[in-house]
C-alpha cells in the first residue's frame, strides 16, 4: 500500500492535464443546485489535506471553515473553484464495492482458493508470474497465504474491486486491503467475451461474468487477465468506514470515485453526470485509481460495501458527462491563452 500511495501522490504533486479542457459555469452543470454540497464537502476534507500544491493548500484550510450549512457548503465550491470538461465526453462511468466474503485462516475442503500476501521480493514495477502461473501453483508452500474462500469467482473479484471483508466461521470480520500487483497489465474479460461472440458488450457485467464462469466456461477463463493483485490486512479503521483508496484514507459511498490521475488530479472534486436506468447528478471526490480506468472521461463510482452494492455497482455501465472542479487560477491556466 505504501508504494502505491507514493505513486498517486506523485501523481497529484505532478499532475497536468493533456487533454482538451472547457470551462464551464456552475449554472451549466445539470442538477447541481440539488445537490447535498454538505456530503461532497466532508469527503473532500477526508483527504485534502493531503494537497501539498500551493493552489490546493489554501482551500483545505478554507475547507475547514466553510461551515456545515447546505449553503455554507456549496458556496464554498462556487467561490474557490471553477468546473472544468477535461477530454472529450461521452464519459464512460461504472461501478465498484466492497465485497463482503465468507472465508477461513486455513485450507479446508469448503475453503480451498487462497488470497495471497505480497511476496517480498516483488518490486514496484517488476513483471511477476502471472495470474494462469499463480493460479497454477506458482506461490504456494510458501506461507504467503492471507485467508481462504469459497469460490476462485469470488477471489478474482476480490482483486478487481482491490478490498473486502472475510467473514470467518467464528465470526470475526477481517478487512483486506490492497498491497500491489504483479506488474502485468490488465486485460477485461468481458471484451474477451465480446471477441469471442459469447457476448455482447451490452449483456458484459460482472454478475454476468461470473455467472458465465460458474455455469461451465471454468476459472481459466479468469486467467486471460494476467494482472493478480495481492492483500494486507487492514486493522486501524473503524468497520463503519469505507476501504482505503489509492489517497491512503477510506473512500465515502456515492461521493468517492476512481480516475486516472493522469488526467484529474487526486484530490480533486468531481462533478458526475450518470446517464442510464440510475442517473445520478452528485459531486464526488477523486479518491482511488483503478487499472482499468483510463482516460480524462472515465470514472468508477464506489457503491458501497455488501451484496447490496455489489449487485448495483456491477450493472453500471453508462455515459454522460464528467466535470472536475479544479482551483479557479489553475483552470484558467489550462486553456490555450492562459487567463
Amino acid at each position: 500500500m505504501r508504494a502505491r500511495l507514493v505513486a498517486a501522490m506523485l501523481a497529484v504533486m505532478t499532475w497536468t492535464a493533456p487533454a482538451p479542457a472547457e470551462i464551464l459555469r456552475f449554472s451549466d452543470l445539470d442538477g447541481w443546485a440539488a445537490d447535498d454540497h454538505r456530503a461532497a464537502l466532508k469527503s473532500f476534507r477526508e483527504t485534502c489535506d493531503l494537497l501539498d500544491d500551493a493552489d490546493w493548500v489554501p482551500l483545505c484550510k478554507l475547507a475547514a471553515d466553510a461551515g456545515d450549512t447546505a449553503e455554507g457548503a456549496r458556496q464554498f465550491f462556487e467561490l474557490f473553484f471553477r468546473p472544468v470538461v477535461i477530454g472529450v465526453p461521452p464519459a464512460l462511468f461504472t461501478g465498484y464495492f466492497e465485497p463482503e466474503l465468507e472465508g477461513s485462516p486455513v485450507r479446508t475442503p469448503r475453503f480451498a482458493w487462497p488470497i495471497y500476501r505480497r511476496p517480498p521480493e516483488l518490486q514496484d514495477g517488476q513483471v511477476f508470474h502471472s495470474r494462469a502461473e499463480i493460479e497454477n501453483g506458482a506461490l504456494r508452500g510458501r506461507g504467503l497465504e492471507l485467508a481462504w474462500l469459497d469460490d476462485p469467482v469470488d477471489v478474482y473479484f476480490l482483486q478487481v474491486q482491490g478490498s473486502g471483508r472475510i467473514r470467518m466461521p467464528d465470526g470475526r470480520v477481517v478487512r483486506v486491503g490492497y498491497a500491489g500487483r504483479n506488474g502485468h497489465g490488465y486485460r477485461s474479460v468481458g471484451q474477451e467475451l465480446v471477441r469471442r461472440g459469447t457476448h455482447s458488450m451490452e449483456q458484459v457485467s460482472a454478475q454476468e461474468i461470473a455467472a458465465y464462469v460458474r455455469n461451465g466456461a471454468g476459472a481459466d477463463l479468469l486467467n486471460i487477465n494476467p494482472s493478480y493483485v495481492f492483500f494486507r490486512v487492514i486493522d486501524n479503521i473503524p468497520a463503519a468506514k469505507g476501504p482505503i483508496g489509492a489517497m491512503g484514507r477510506s473512500i465515502t459511498p456515492f461521493r468517492s470515485v476512481a480516475i486516472d490521475p493522469a488526467f484529474t488530479p487526486l484530490g480533486a472534486p468531481v462533478w458526475i453526470e450518470k446517464a442510464g436506468a440510475d442517473p445520478i447528478r452528485q459531486l464526488m471526490v477523486a479518491q482511488d485509481t483503478g487499472g482499468a480506468i483510463k482516460g480524462p472521461q472515465r470514472a468508477d463510482i464506489f457503491y458501497g460495501t455488501g451484496k447490496a452494492a455489489g449487485d448495483a455497482a456491477g450493472t453500471v455501465k453508462d455515459d454522460g458527462r464528467m466535470v472536475v472542479l479544479l482551483p479557479i487560477d489553475r483552470a484558467y491556466a489550462m486553456l490555450p491563452d492562459g487567463l
